[in-house]
């Protein structure tokens, strides 16, 4: 199993926008070219080019090497390296980058379920806990592991599955009942 490491300062400012995750998602998959992203993703190609080079200058995405396109031209293509597993977010200097990370996975995650069209859920799941930290620690290493153990289970002729794991504390009422909840929602 790979080890988190905490992301740096220069790492939340380039993963603290929507847009960047979604393109992270598309160059998993295959390499796609700055004009392709901004085609794709509906921007302009200058703004897509400003959040691809946030994304290589971080390393998150590599540049491969120079092909020929479908129309002679000269371009270069990118892919996602990985470098976003396991990476621990802890906001530094009090600036409030990971809640704009955690925000920016978020609506990325949303923008790719309203694209994929209405029959693409295959299972969500909501609710609340109560832990203590050690068991929250030993519920985030267990879930790390079950992940670790699909990812190496992956089948290239699987079906293309995105999924999102957000664990947040939640504001409590004062006058709260602590039953515990069992119910979704």
């Amino acid at each position: 199993m790979s080890e988190e490491r905490t992301a740096t300062v220069d790492e939340l400012k380039a993963l603290a926008h929507p847009l960047r995750w979604r393109v992270l998602r598309l160059c998993f998959d295959r390499a796609w070219t700055n004009q392709e992203l901004a085609e794709r993703l509906g921007v302009a190609p200058a703004t897509m080019l400003r959040h691809v080079r946030a994304l290589v200058k971080t390393d998150f995405l590599a540049a491969e090497p120079v092909r020929t396109g479908p129309k002679g031209a000269l371009e270069r293509p990118y892919r996602a390296t990985g470098r976003t597993w396991r990476l621990g977010l802890v906001d530094v200097e009090g600036a409030g980058l990971v809640r704009q990370v955690d925000l920016a996975m978020l609506a990325a995650h949303r923008a790719e379920i309203l694209e994929a069209g209405p029959d693409a859920g295959r299972d969500a799941s909501r609710g609340v806990l109560r832990l203590g930290p050690a068991a929250q620690a030993e519920l985030k290493a267990r879930l790390a592991e079950l992940v670790n153990e699909f990812r190496a289970r992956e089948d290239p002729d699987g079906e293309a599955l995105s999924y999102l794991w957000s664990l947040a504390a939640r504001p409590v009422p004062a006058d709260a009942d602590h039953a515990p909840v069992r119910t979704r929602g």
